[in-house]
């Protein structure tokens, strides 16, 4: 079945960096545009960043633009998120999205990696 199954989450202090990957199954991944979204306690699910089905297109929320990277490995079927600088307001439940189009979110939804920064 289609699955999305993301890692990488934990507790990092602030100025540090994570990884986070998103392994996909059950579909073409490499004709799919991907999304990262994120979801605060108390807010609304916001999207972080957004890639092409090849990867060569990307786009970040202001927010993060300069210390987050989005990319992905067609031939292993995974989208990464490298996080760098990261500050209190970057704590949230990370989510992976297969895009419906480039920059819009789809149906489907991996069930997500908690990201917390702390010291």
């Amino acid at each position: 079945q289609v699955q999305l199954v993301e890692s990488g989450g934990g507790l990092v202090q602030p100025g540090g960096s994570l990884r986070l990957s998103c392994v996909a199954s059950g579909f073409v991944f490499s004709t799919y545009a991907m999304n990262w979204y994120r979801q605060a306690p108390g807010k609304e699910r916001e999207l972080v960043a957004t890639i092409n089905s090849a990867g060569g297109r990307t786009n970040y929320v202001d927010s993060v633009n300069g210390r987050f990277t989005i990319s992905r490995d067609n031939a292993k079927n995974t989208m990464y998120l490298q996080m760098n600088s990261l500050k209190p307001e970057d704590t949230a439940v990370y989510y992976c999205n297969r895009g419906s189009v480039y920059g819009r979110p789809g149906p489907v939804w991996g069930q997500g990696t908690q990201v917390t920064v702390s010291a």
